[in-house]
Formats: C-alpha cells, sequence, structure tokens
C-alpha cells in the first residue's frame, strides 16, 4: 500500500496518474465501499491508480479544536480495510486550521490538483472548503478541466441512509449484528494487554485485560461473543466491557477477554477484539459460585456459535 501525504506547508505532486474517491471514511462502512467499487471501475477504466482521499486528523478536530473525537476506525485502521477492498494507494490531506479555511476554490487548486486525478468519486453529501461550502455541484463544475466528478447517491438499508452515526448509535446499544452488517465486517478495536486484578484467574476464567486506544468508539456494557488477534492468529473469546460489579467495582471501563483454548502469556502484545454477538448484560452476582456458573453457561454459549462456526 502506497502513502502520500498532501500538505499546504510543502510542494506536492503526485506524478502517476490517480483515480480517487475522497471522505473521511470512518469505519469504510457499506456507504463507504460504494465509493470504493466505483473508484476501482474508473481507475480500470482510466488505466491509473486507485487511491483513497482521506483527512488527519478528523476536520471536526481542527474545526471544533477539541483533543480527541472517538472513531470507528484509526487512520491505520482505514488504509487496512482499504488495502483489503483493492485500494492501491491512501492520500491522507494534512488537516490543519489554513486547510479548513480554504475556499472550495482553493480547496481544489491546493489540494486535489496535486493529486494527478483523472476522476473524484465522492458521496451525494460531500462538502468541503470554508465553513463547507463546497459541494458536490460545485467541485464538477470548478474541476472540469482537470479531472471528472462521479457522485455517488445514498446507500440504504430499511429506508435509512448507512451512516457513520447510525453505526455508532448500534454499538452504543450493544446492537453489534446490525452494527457489523452495515459495516460490511465485524467491528474491531486495538490495544494492549496490561496487567489486571487476576481474580479471573483465581476462579478458573484468566482473562487479558486490554488497554483499547483511546481512538475506539466502546460499544455497550456487557458480554460479547467474539474473537481476539494475538501474534497474528485469531481466538474465540469472551469479551466482557464494565465495571466488575462482583468483585471490586471501578468507574473507570475495563475490557477484558477469556480466551478459549489459550495458555499463553501475552503481557504487552498488541491485540485487536472483533465483536460478533451481545450475550447479556454485566451483572452483579451474590456470590462467587453463581458468577462462575454463569461464566460457564457463557463459554459454553460462545463454544457453540464461534467455534463450531468455524468448523
Amino acid at each position: 500500500m502506497e502513502t502520500v501525504v498532501i500538505s499546504l506547508n510543502k510542494e506536492n505532486k503526485i506524478e502517476t496518474p490517480v483515480v480517487a474517491c475522497i471522505g473521511f471514511f470512518d469505519g469504510l462502512h457499506l456507504g463507504h465501499q460504494a465509493l470504493i467499487s466505483k473508484t476501482l471501475e474508473l481507475a480500470k477504466k482510466h488505466h491509473a491508480k486507485s487511491a483513497l482521499i482521506t483527512f488527519n486528523p478528523d476536520p471536526w478536530v481542527v474545526i471544533k479544536d477539541v483533543k480527541e473525537y472517538q472513531h470507528l476506525s484509526t487512520i491505520k485502521r482505514r488504509e487496512e480495510l482499504a488495502s483489503k477492498l483493492g485500494i492501491d494507494m491512501i492520500i491522507t490531506l494534512d488537516f490543519t486550521k489554513e486547510m479548513s479555511a480554504l475556499t472550495p476554490y482553493d480547496f481544489l487548486h491546493k489540494a486535489l490538483v496535486p493529486c494527478s486525478l483523472k476522476a473524484l468519486v465522492c458521496g451525494f453529501d460531500f462538502h468541503y472548503g470554508l465553513k463547507g461550502m463546497g459541494n458536490p455541484k460545485i467541485l464538477s463544475d470548478d474541476a472540469k478541466e482537470y479531472f471528472e466528478v462521479e457522485v455517488i447517491d445514498s446507500v440504504n438499508e430499511e429506508d435509512k441512509k448507512i451512516s457513520t452515526s447510525r453505526i455508532v448509535e448500534y454499538l452504543e446499544k450493544g446492537e453489534i449484528i446490525h452494527a457489523n452488517r452495515l459495516l460490511g465486517y465485524s467491528y474491531q478495536v486495538e490495544g494492549t494487554v496490561i496487567h489486571g486484578q487476576k481474580r479471573g484467574r483465581e476462579i478458573g476464567f484468566p482473562t487479558a485485560n486490554i488497554d483499547v486506544d483511546a481512538e475506539y468508539i466502546i460499544p455497550k456494557t456487557g458480554i460479547y461473543e467474539g474473537w481476539i488477534n494475538v501474534k497474528n492468529e485469531w481466538y474465540p473469546a469472551i469479551i466482557n466491557i464494565g465495571h466488575n460489579p462482583t468483585f471490586n467495582y471501578s468507574n473507570k471501563l475495563s475490557i477484558e477477554a477469556h480466551i478459549l483454548n489459550f495458555n499463553q502469556q501475552i503481557y504487552g502484545q498488541l491485540v485487536k477484539l472483533e465483536f460478533i454477538k451481545y450475550l447479556r448484560e454485566e451483572m452483579k452476582f451474590n456470590s462467587i459460585d453463581e458468577l462462575i456458573a454463569q461464566m460457564q453457561s457463557d463459554k459454553e454459549t460462545a463454544k457453540k456459535d464461534l467455534i463450531q462456526h468455524e468448523e
């Protein structure tokens, strides 16, 4: 995967012909994938490289002047997904206050023309330039002498536009199956395995405590079936997002994974969690025996759903 950064602070010029789609592409969901599909089609037609033009950081972080903004995907994850979908190149626009203040005309000439575009694919609701004044009609008119513009209509599910905000809403409700359907793949987060209280190990259910990258949106608290990627190998897991109400309640949200058929020390490892199914709410049990019985039940359910499905 080739990566290029376009910045207003230096001379930029991509030499090879490019067909690209443009957007922030948080999550690269099915709506975004429609833009990528058209991009690949036009790149073949023009004998050009296919590219995804994205922004870093998130324009809202710059425009609203906030330090953090949670997302469905980091830029690293977006690059990974785009590569899997067949994109040749990631073009990242270094989004600054200066870039946010460009008129639509200046944005075209300073950010897009240097990309050597043969065609640019955008969504029907794409906006750009100062205060979002630019739209697909303005872009098509202004870019005529440089490249063609292809506009993709709304991609819907259940008569509603597939959008990042819809997916976030499903995640926050624990409706992981629906969120995954709109994404077109299973939702993932990434983090590092850290030391915890080791109470799970004491009752026969050791867990990996995950310090998840703060940029990720965390699904609703509760127990999930899923998978964990350790050293490039996937293992079935029961994932707990919550506050440990049965042991020592903590205000800080914890994310733990009990990995099935696994017995390795993985402290310090960077891992990925993939969410498949919401099993139940996190509960406070009256005794350790009640907790063990419920965890055993969760384990048997996960074995049936995940391991048998894998086979």
